[in-house]
């Protein structure tokens, strides 16, 4: 199955992403991770960021056809993004869920603020910006609030 963990900077995705990844025994991709790998020095650009999610949804579909789960863990902030990694789900003919995570934003804030070797390098600034830009669904996602105790959620999620 393909998991798509989505959502603003500081939301707490990766925490989310990991504890599905384990809770499914699935591969874990995230695309901070990924853009380190490729770039030295990341710029963040339209075309870097599109090159990222491409070798991430490459990656993936590697691994769904060998017959692993995968989850996906990035903004994924445009439908063309998501449509892609969903593509992937239909092609193979397996299960695909998209998992949208949100929180409070002081919650957000503080979190960034605090963040210490992550591989993600996004500030409150970023967190700002993509707020601004992040396209609605066509279909409601899952949502999961991150406000609060990790425990009270994952007691709930059913994948």
């Amino acid at each position: 199955m393909l998991l798509i963990v989505c959502g603003l900077q500081g939301t707490g995705k990766t925490t989310v992403a990991k504890k599905i990844a384990d809770r499914t025994n699935s591969v874990l991709l995230r695309s901070d991770i990924i853009r380190k790998e490729m770039f030295e020095h990341p710029t963040y650009s339209e075309e870097e960021k599109q090159d990222v999610y491409t070798e991430m949804t490459d990656r993936a579909r590697t691994l769904l056809s060998d017959g692993l789960n995968v989850v996906l863990d990035a903004t994924f902030n445009t439908g063309l993004n998501r449509d892609q990694a969903e593509q992937i789900a239909i092609d193979l003919n397996i299960p695909c869920k998209i998992i949208k995570v949100e929180c409070d934003e002081d919650v957000i804030e503080k979190r960034i603020s605090e963040r210490i070797g992550d591989a993600s390098n996004a500030n409150f600034n970023h967190y700002l910006q993509y707020k601004q830009n992040f396209e609605e669904f066509v279909e409601p996602p899952l949502v999961i609030d991150n406000s609060g105790m990790l425990p009270i959620w994952t007691k709930r999620l059913r994948i």
